[in-house]
């Protein structure tokens, strides 16, 4: 689904206009070659921005694109086609100076908090690699911002001499969320932080996140499949389908008005507290399996799956409008040009 629209997307609200965007995302494309005349279209035609301080958070179901945007953004993977411009900057024409302190103010926290640690290393030189890299601190300046860091995100001293399979789950979290406040950033991407962890864990890990954002004026890609608490951390929300962006608002406009038939089904199945609402709730099954990004559907990608599939589905590729105040989507059923074509 193209969403070249969206160049215009941030321009046209006064309210959005005066916000100072530090990342601009203009019809990224990410796509792997399996092999001959097998392409995997993971990311195809995403154009979002991101303000500074606000947490964007970015769901979807597994495969949909939204881990491979981030490693994308972090230039872990280089993009197929499109713009990511970060500070006005575009991120894929840095080189030399420009390049390391682009890798200096935009860091990631992975989803595993395991494997994204070096066995072999103790928790003071994998905090500190990134100030050795960036030539922040030596000798002892070093070591007592590390202590600092480590005290920060909730260990202590005694930790910083031990090595990543001495600690839980959510402490080695902790460590890889101190290894990112390191060097100093402005943006965190956060793929699925929390997913590896167990639910006592999670909220803390995420109350630690809100902390900091407030403390140190961080901006976040809060990327994540539990959509409670993508609601409960993030200021706005985009929904990824099958490489598509298709539904972009704020939290609690996009909770309680959803407006794409793929946000309605997959909010239809957050849990609710309260037994009474649970039960007077509208259950959304989707029929069928997520189609392969190999050979994705013509027209929207979702019309396999969606209920409210008309025939214009199947021929044209949704544009992305917006259909209520600074709420965003790629669906015919508010296209009114289009459903006068059908």
């Amino acid at each position: 689904m193209s969403q070249l629209q969206t160049v215009k997307m941030e321009t046209r609200t006064t309210s959005q206009a005066k916000k100072d965007v530090i990342l601009e995302v203009r019809n990224l494309k990410k796509h792997f070659i399996l092999g001959k005349n097998q392409v995997v279209q993971a990311v195809d035609g995403v154009s979002f921005d991101v303000y500074r301080g606000e947490t964007l958070g970015l769901v979807g179901e597994s495969g949909c694109g939204k881990s491979t945007i981030g490693r994308t953004l972090i230039r872990l993977y280089n993009a197929t086609s499109g713009s990511v411009k970060f500070d006005g900057k575009d991120i894929y024409s840095l080189k030399g100076k420009e390049l390391k302190k682009f890798n200096q103010k935009m860091q990631m926290i992975f989803q595993d908090p395991y494997a994204s640690l070096n066995p072999r290393m103790t928790v003071m030189d994998i905090i500190a690699e990134g100030i050795d890299i960036h030539g922040l601190a030596k000798g002892e300046e070093r070591r007592r911002r590390v202590i600092e860091l480590l005290e920060t995100v909730g260990l202590n001293e005694e930790h910083a001499d031990r090595f990543p399979h001495e600690f839980s789950g959510g402490q080695r979290q902790r460590i890889g969320i101190a290894r990112a406040l390191a060097v100093e950033p402005d943006f965190i991407i956060a793929d699925e932080p929390i997913s590896a962890l167990d639910v006592s864990i999670q909220a803390q890990v995420v109350n630690l996140m809100k902390r900091l954002q407030r403390e140190r004026g961080l901006t976040y890609l809060f990327i994540a499949h539990d959509l409670s608490m993508v609601k409960y951390i993030s200021d706005r929300v985009g929904v990824m389908y099958l490489g598509n962006l298709v539904e972009l608002a704020e939290s609690d406009e996009l909770y309680d008005n959803p407006l794409h038939p793929y946000t309605e089904a997959l909010l239809s199945a957050v849990p609710i507290p309260d037994p009474e609402t649970a039960r007077t709730r509208e259950r959304i099954i989707l029929e069928g399996d997520v189609p392969s990004p190999i050979n994705p559907p013509s027209g929207c990608r979702f019309r396999t799956r969606c209920p409210k599939a008309m025939d214009i589905c199947s021929q044209v590729v949704p544009t992305w409008q917006e259909a209520a105040p600074n709420h965003w989507v790629a669906c015919h059923l508010y296209n009114d040009e289009a459903k006068r074509e059908s």
